[in-house]
């Protein structure tokens, strides 16, 4: 059983395609967007493993509301795995309501869990505190943030790792992940390091 991390899926958010300033994503339209995330995401993720996904799941506004959180289960329950949700700026109550009324199961249990605020775990002498927007913690030993909501752009500390699907913190990597494809725990110990030695090169 693995744990991996994700965040800002945004499917259906068809104003990220193409050329735009914020979080430019190279597809033709959302469905292929959307169907890139899905394949990447289950090569990787098993149904015995979970991954945390830090908010802004999808952006599909249509009315009624049933609507598109009924298009955007479908997607998520094409998705492999335990997927707990942190809730992002985008996404809503009623929105979460929906997905835990309408939960598929997986092996005789809930497939998602929900937390509004964050949710901390531990790993190898470390604490990873998982939150939707980046937490400013001052001096912290052993203790990272992983975050999400600024898309491409990188908190400027080296205790916040953003873990977002166009995080630009990838390239502490040394490979290259598939876009849409949630980090490994080994993946973020990456990060983590390759950002600390960089932070202290600039010193």
């Amino acid at each position: 059983m693995m744990q991996y991390f994700t965040s800002d899926t945004h499917f259906y958010h068809a104003d990220l395609l193409g050329d735009n300033d914020f979080a430019p994503r190279p597809f033709a339209d959302v469905e292929t967007m959307n169907q890139t995330i899905i394949d990447h995401w289950n090569a990787r993720v098993t149904d015995q493993d979970t991954v945390y996904h830090l908010g802004d799941v999808a952006l599909y506004f249509t009315r009624p509301a049933k609507l598109s959180y009924e298009r955007v289960l479908a997607i998520l329950a094409q998705l492999n795995g335990k997927i707990v949700f942190i809730k992002g700026n985008h996404d809503s109550r009623a929105f979460f309501k929906y997905l835990a009324a309408h939960d598929p199961q997986l092996n005789g249990q809930p497939k998602f869990e929900f937390h509004d605020v964050g949710v901390l775990i531990k790993y190898d002498h470390r604490q990873y505190y998982m939150t939707h927007y980046p937490m400013m913690m001052g001096i912290v030993k052993q203790i990272i943030n992983l975050h999400g909501h600024i898309h491409h752009y990188a908190v400027n500390v080296k205790e916040n790792i953003n873990v977002g699907v166009d995080t630009p913190e990838v390239d502490y990597l040394d490979h290259t992940v598939p876009f849409g494809t949630p980090f490994s725990l080994a993946e973020i110990e990456q990060m983590v390091n390759g950002k600390a030695i960089d932070f202290a090169k600039r010193q």
